[in-house]
């Protein structure tokens, strides 16, 4: 564990992963969030309303980038706020599935907490805008 404070420089990386999505994961999700839009799941509704393919779940990529600094923590429970805006869909390929990468860096320090700007691609383009942690400095 890294404990967050002054030792910290804006700017530096504190973490960065690839999560690789499968629709299986997207049918997994829908059923722990229950959320069964269809356009989750499956290519001819997700064609029919103009999108590009099956795509993953707003909130399952907003999860996954912030759980890249839950180890880095070493305690969820210091996360203060966390916001992010949709910005671009993460489509999910029948067969090859998809990559969803998150770098996560040091975007300001304040006295007692630190913001993290997380940046979350897939396919070379940024999906989530403004991805923004707050954590609470370590004591």
């Amino acid at each position: 564990m890294t404990a967050v404070g002054p030792d910290f420089e804006v700017g530096a990386v504190v973490a960065e992963r690839t999560v690789h999505l499968t629709r299986a994961a997207l049918v997994r999700y829908a059923g722990a969030s229950g959320d069964f839009n269809p356009i989750h799941y499956n290519d001819a509704v997700a064609e029919r309303v103009g999108l590009p393919g099956v795509l993953a779940h707003g909130m399952l990529t907003m999860g996954l980038a912030v759980e890249t600094i839950v180890s880095w923590l070493g305690d969820s429970g210091r996360i203060l706020d966390y916001g992010v805006r949709f910005t671009r869909p993460v489509v999910v390929d029948t067969d090859a599935g998809a990559d969803v990468s998150v770098v996560a860096k040091v975007g300001a320090i304040e006295d007692d907490a630190v913001r993290i700007d997380l940046t979350v691609s897939h396919d070379g383009t940024t999906v989530l805008g403004k991805a923004q942690v707050r954590v609470r400095a370590a004591s």
